[in-house]
């Protein structure tokens, strides 16, 4: 099966998963993770649509969007394609980011998922003030609890999230994990309900206000479950480019 098929197939079953959990399907979107991908993948997925990419290394991050930037301008009026232009492609940095990382990513990235320490919050904020262009970025929970995961502790997260919501140049607009791996899609479910709830009591303390909205959750193998649960971004890989 050829990338173009398996997204569409992916597209089907957030379609399903949508209807099943009674969402609006508008609500959720897909982010092509590009670790696996290779130069022409992205780009077959690019004409047909798929214009949110993530990535979870910095410097593959910078390779990676420079490579498609330099693509799209080069076929600006050289094909029939209707493609975008370079600026609406929309990148997420969804790794782990170190602090003496982030000047590296501001200027290329629309979302960063992955904001899990006050320390690294305020480095973004004094990047951002260099432009004045804030950032869009999401606290990540560690729902399981576990040592090998990144993310702040459960019980962090709602004081983390009023700290960060403090700043003018880091827009808080919702909250990311990632469940265990387990070859059972429904064994990440408690994980994310867990994450729902911490989410919905930040809402309901009108932490991050309007913009606050977003739940990033669900990889290549309980997508389906996570958007049943309230997913509004799902992050794939394997999936798409195996």
């Amino acid at each position: 099966m050829g990338v173009q098929d398996k997204y569409k197939k992916i597209r089907d079953n957030i379609a399903a998963a949508a209807a099943k959990g009674r969402r609006d399907l508008s609500e959720i979107t897909l982010v092509g993770v590009t670790k696996s991908a290779t130069p022409d993948q992205i780009k077959q997925l690019i004409e047909i649509g798929l214009h949110d990419l993530g990535e979870s290394r910095v410097l593959q991050l910078q390779q990676r969007s420079a490579q498609i930037e330099e693509w799209l301008l080069r076929q600006q009026g050289r094909t029939e394609k209707k493609l975008p232009a370079p600026a609406d492609i929309r990148w997420h940095m969804i790794g782990h980011l170190q602090r003496n990382k982030v000047r590296h990513v501001m200027g290329i990235v629309r979302m960063i998922h992955s904001i899990d320490s006050l320390r690294l919050a305020e480095e973004i904020q004094d990047e951002a003030e260099k432009t004045a262009k804030p950032m869009e970025a999401l606290l990540e929970v560690n729902v399981a609890g576990e040592g090998t995961k990144f993310g702040c502790a459960v019980g962090a997260a709602l004081h983390l999230a009023e700290q960060i919501d403090t700043m003018d140049q880091v827009r808080l607009v919702g909250l990311m994990c990632m469940a265990p791996y387990s070859q059972n899609p429904e064994n990440a479910r408690p994980h994310f309900t867990r994450l729902r709830e911490i989410f919905e009591e930040i809402r309901f303390r009108k932490i991050g206000g309007e913009r606050f909205k977003h739940l990033s959750m669900g990889m290549s193998g309980d997508y389906q479950v996570a958007i049943e649960e309230g997913a509004t971004i799902v992050r794939i890989g394997t999936a798409l480019f195996g």
